[in-house]
């Protein structure tokens, strides 16, 4: 398989790009996501020009239904669109390039609801424990304590979590100062 098809052939993926995208294929498999999400992307940032879903499929060997669902769930994310070629039937896809973009949005919609579900948990938790604090006898009392302690000091890194993410999406920048109060032992206002 040579690096250059001629005029209508499929052309082969060189070394860059296949070990590129099988690099980003795993760190985006490390963040939860599919790996061949990761490796389409790469392909369609590296292109030159945009590609067809038949291009995709011939460059990663993956099958039609494979890459159909992959562009379907990058365009989901904002990560990959469709564009259109005056004169092609086909659809082509370009990947975001912008990376903030990209990061900002898979925060907004992935890792703040796991922060909000985190910390209605935790809300919960206390409620239940300082229940039982007032009840039963001497040790569970001092168990509840301790889970009251505990519960809080979780409670507060999981809204200054919050508060960060919410400064990083707003702003594109953090203030690390109150983590490292956090973190240092100090507390946060």
């Amino acid at each position: 398989m040579g690096d250059e098809g001629g005029e209508g052939a499929p052309q082969a993926m060189w070394q860059s790009e296949l070990l590129v995208s099988d690099a980003v294929g795993r760190l985006i498999e490390f963040w939860g996501f599919k790996r061949n999400m990761g490796r389409i992307w790469t392909v369609l940032f590296l292109s030159d020009e945009p590609l067809a879903a038949k291009d995709l499929q011939d460059r990663l060997q993956l099958s039609a239904g494979a890459v159909s669902m992959t562009l379907t769930e990058l365009g989901r994310w904002g990560v990959v669109k469709k564009v259109w070629i005056q004169g092609e039937r086909r659809d082509f896809f370009v990947a975001e390039g912008n990376f903030w973009k990209m990061i900002s949005r898979v925060f907004s919609e992935r890792e703040k609801i796991e922060i909000l579900d985190a910390i209605d948990a935790m809300e919960e938790a206390l409620e239940y424990a300082r229940a039982k604090q007032s009840v039963g006898d001497e040790a569970a009392k001092r168990r509840a304590q301790r889970q009251i302690e505990r519960i809080s000091q979780l409670l507060e890194l999981a809204k200054l979590g919050r508060r960060l993410l919410e400064a990083l999406l707003e702003r594109g920048r953090v203030d690390a100062t109150p983590l490292l109060g956090v973190l240092l032992g100090g507390k946060d206002d």
